[in-house]
C-alpha cells in the first residue's frame, strides 16, 4: 500500500473514531473539505504543516497519520508452554503482557451460538478473552480464531470484531483495555 493510501486510511479511521464529520475536521484543521476528502481517498501530497494541523485537530501524534497500522492478534492455547510460577496455594501461568496507561474493565461473559458482530470501538481499545468453558470463535472480523477452554486471544478492538459460541454453554473472562486518552473522568 502506498504512503498516500496509508495516510488517507489513517485520517478516515481517526476522524471516525473521534466522531467527527468531514466538515468538522475541515473546520478544526483549517483544511478545505475537498482537500480532506481527496486525502482520505489516498490522493494528494500534503505538506508537513498540513499534517501537523490534521494531527492537532484529531489530537493524535504525527506518526499516527503516517505509519501503516498493524493489527495484533496474540493467541495462547491451553496446552502452550507459557511461563509458570507457583506458591503455597496459587499457581499462575502468564497468558499475555499488555502495556497500557488507562483503564481495564473485566467482564464475565457468556457467548451464544447465534453470534454477534461488534462495531469498532474507539481508537486504541483492545480486548483480551480467556475462555473458561466451551468453544467459541472470536477476534477481528477479518481474522477470527477458534478458542477452546483454557485458550486466550488478545486483539485490537478498534476494528470490527465478532463472537460466536459453538455449543450451548460458552463462558469467558473479557478484559476491555481502554488507553488513557479514551477514558473520561467520572462526574460525581
Amino acid at each position: 500500500m502506498d504512503r498516500g493510501q496509508v495516510m488517507g486510511d489513517n485520517v478516515r479511521r481517526l476522524r471516525t473514531a473521534a466522531g467527527m464529520s468531514l466538515a468538522e475536521l475541515a473546520e478544526a484543521s483549517r483544511i478545505s473539505k475537498t482537500t480532506l476528502h481527496g486525502m482520505e481517498q489516498g490522493h494528494g501530497n500534503p505538506t508537513l504543516s498540513t499534517l501537523w494541523d490534521l494531527a492537532g485537530a484529531l489530537r493524535v501524534s504525527l506518526g499516527e497519520l503516517l505509519e501503516a497500522r498493524t493489527s495484533v492478534v496474540d493467541v495462547v492455547r491451553a496446552g502452550d508452554d507459557q511461563p509458570r510460577v507457583a506458591g503455597d496455594a496459587v499457581s499462575a501461568r502468564l497468558l499475555h503482557r499488555i502495556r497500557l496507561h488507562g483503564v481495564v474493565e473485566v467482564y464475565d461473559i457468556e457467548v451464544a451460538p447465534t453470534g454477534q458482530q461488534s462495531a469498532a470501538h474507539i481508537d486504541g481499545v483492545g480486548e483480551c478473552i480467556v475462555l473458561t468453558e466451551g468453544r467459541i470463535t472470536a477476534g477481528p472480523a477479518d481474522a477470527p480464531v477458534e478458542l477452546a477452554a483454557g485458550d486466550s486471544v488478545r486483539f485490537d478492538a478498534d476494528a470490527p470484531h465478532l463472537y460466536r459460541g459453538h455449543g450451548p454453554r460458552n463462558r469467558a473472562v473479557l478484559l476491555m483495555l481502554h488507553p488513557a486518552a479514551s477514558v473520561r473522568p467520572r462526574e460525581d
